[in-house]
């Protein structure tokens, strides 16, 4: 579709040679002779790119500048003058003008202006589009009270400078949440530099984070700035921080405190003014005890604590996040968009996820590929997963649990889960072939993230 240019001048001549000339290079034009008329074909329908003489009868370009900035500020709008001025010019650009050309109109400048006022409103429309898709896949996705509550923590940290720490198992969202306040933080518009930590070797993390001097080691054969350079002005996102080793921690510390450091192989001091965001899956005071993580560095990155709850804390969530996933996929595959059923929700509940948030992602992604129709239902869940469901809370290896807090969650929830599912889902008759009062076991099933009602009953789908 041609590209719609609003021609706006008072001179029946000038727009005819700008007609001429515009859709000779395929542009669509419109033709008004003043400000009033233009206002009104703007809000009929939307031009690309606006062409508007200063000199009008009735209200003057400037003043109609001066409107379409206020209500459509992404149209660029060239100005055109046959009494210009440096002042005037000056006085345009201020307000929003992309350019400013004088008449006698040369068709040359004319079309190298229009040809970059257009191409800068296609890469600043991208650019919006690219960040409202980037926004939206950094949101925190349930209505949990542990996400509701995360979700509130993040916005009021966010305008700060203060450095974060992030806890939480592997696959619960991390790295969204450093993302989410990098966000809706006064640094959005700067870089947001992320880094493994545990995935660098030991040898290279100085030279990663700091950047090197040419010849500071054999294969340096020029200088490289770090991601503490890159990040300046910007939020640096520290993942796996509790596998760096002591050395390291030392020199971010420094960086912390000083907001300076040097390049391997340097003696140059470069500052920077980064905000640090870490995150861990290890107890960073076990660490401490066993004498693998520095004290003092985790009371600088500690000062605003944010936990990340597993999935099996907030089983609830998972309609909404599958239901992400599904339009996530949708948009970048050929596979279309496909519907799940509603019992298939059910049983993706009644699973622990130890994979958490990632887990159940590359299981619904699976889902959709390995799905011949469009709706997903029971008898299309892949039989290893069917299994895990069906075996009993003696079946599992109890060991595969780090702590024994995370063991005994997991026993007490696939038992009750059993008992319930045994007893049809009556509380009451629950409670009490397995020894407990009715409201004890009501409590326990609400710590477990098993889903029932307030009354006698309870169903896996009753809310």
């Amino acid at each position: 579709m041609a590209e719609k240019i609003l021609v706006v001048d008072d001179e029946p001549s000038i727009l005819q040679s700008l007609k001429g000339v515009l859709e000779d290079e395929g542009y669509e034009t419109v033709l008004v002779g003043s400000a009033e008329a233009a206002l009104e074909e703007i809000q009929r329908d939307a031009p690309h790119l606006i062409l508007l003489d200063i000199w009008l009868p009735g209200m003057d370009g400037m003043e109609m500048l001066d409107r379409v900035k206020k209500t459509h500020p992404t149209i660029p709008v060239i100005i055109i003058s046959g009494h210009g001025t440096i002042e005037t010019a000056v006085r345009a650009t201020r307000v929003g003008a992309f350019d400013f050309i004088e008449k006698p109109l040369s068709v040359e400048r004319i079309l190298v202006s229009v040809q970059n006022a257009l191409q800068v409103s296609r890469l600043e429309a991208d650019n919006l589009l690219w960040r409202q898709k980037a926004e939206r896949r950094q949101r925190l996705t349930g209505e949990s009270a542990a996400i509701v509550e995360l979700r509130d923590q993040i916005r009021r940290a966010a305008p700060s400078h203060a450095t974060v720490l992030v806890t939480g198992e592997n696959g619960t969202g991390k790295e969204l949440v450093a993302r989410s306040i990098h966000f809706l933080s006064p640094r959005k518009n700067r870089p947001l530099i992320e880094v493994n930590c545990a995935a660098i070797p030991e040898e290279l993390i100085e030279s990663e984070l700091f950047g090197h001097e040419k010849g500071a080691f054999t294969g340096a054969q020029e200088r490289r700035r770090g991601k503490f350079d890159l990040a300046d002005g910007g939020t640096l996102f520290l993942d796996e921080i509790g596998d760096m080793s002591l050395k390291t921690q030392a020199k971010i510390l420094r960086i912390i405190q000083e907001q300076s450091f040097e390049r391997v192989g340097g003696s140059k001091t470069i500052r920077v003014d980064v905000r640090i965001v870490a995150a861990t899956n290890k107890d960073l005071q076990a660490e401490i005890e066993a004498g693998r993580f520095r004290q003092d560095l985790f009371f600088r990155l500690n000062v605003i604590p944010l936990h990340v709850p597993p999935l099996r804390e907030r089983l609830d969530d998972i309609p909404l996040l599958v239901e992400d996933f599904l339009n996530e996929l949708s948009q970048e595959s050929t596979l279309g968009r496909k519907e799940i059923d509603p019992e298939v929700l059910e049983r993706l509940k009644r699973y622990d996820w130890p994979g958490n948030v990632r887990e159940l992602k590359n299981f619904v992604e699976r889902l959709v590929i390995m799905t011949p129709g469009r709706v997903i239902r029971p008898h299309d869940l892949p039989r290893d997963f069917v299994a895990q469901q069906g075996r009993a809370p003696g079946g599992e290896d109890p060991f595969r649990y780090p702590t024994l807090k995370e063991a005994r969650f997991h026993f007490e929830r696939q038992y009750l889960l059993k008992k319930l599912e045994e007893n049809d889902w009556n509380v009451s008759l629950t409670a009490q072939n397995v020894g407990l009062e009715r409201s004890h076991l009501h409590r326990k099933m609400k710590v477990l993230g098993i889903r029932g009602d307030n009354g006698g009953d309870a169903s896996p789908g009753r809310s």
